[in-house]
């Protein structure tokens, strides 16, 4: 849903969080996820390294960026676009392969 839209007093099914349609409904569902609720407390970055050895698939990066708009949404941040976690994404990514 596109974060503007989205009311957290109607947060019912995965597609009622921002930036999240019926794909990435299917991966998070896929990891175990069915509910919003059981976004709480999750990594974003463990969900992608899940994602990716359960589907053989190594995803785009910025499923990462989608996770953790959502992660972070349901710890009670605004919604935002996905786009607006790339730089942080990239930043601890570039951190955690040594080169930051």
């Amino acid at each position: 849903m596109h974060p503007r839209k989205v009311a957290r007093d109607r947060l019912r099914t995965l597609t009622d969080l921002p930036n999240v349609g019926e794909a990435t409904a299917a991966d998070l569902r896929l990891l175990g996820i069915e509910t919003p609720s059981q976004l709480v407390g999750k990594s974003a970055f463990a969900m992608y390294a899940d994602l990716c050895a359960l589907t053989g698939v190594r995803h785009d990066p910025c499923v990462i960026d989608v996770f953790l708009s959502v992660t972070r949404f349901m710890a009670g941040d605004d919604a935002r676009p996905w786009w607006a976690y790339t730089a942080e994404r990239k930043q601890m990514l570039q951190q955690t392969n040594g080169n930051g």
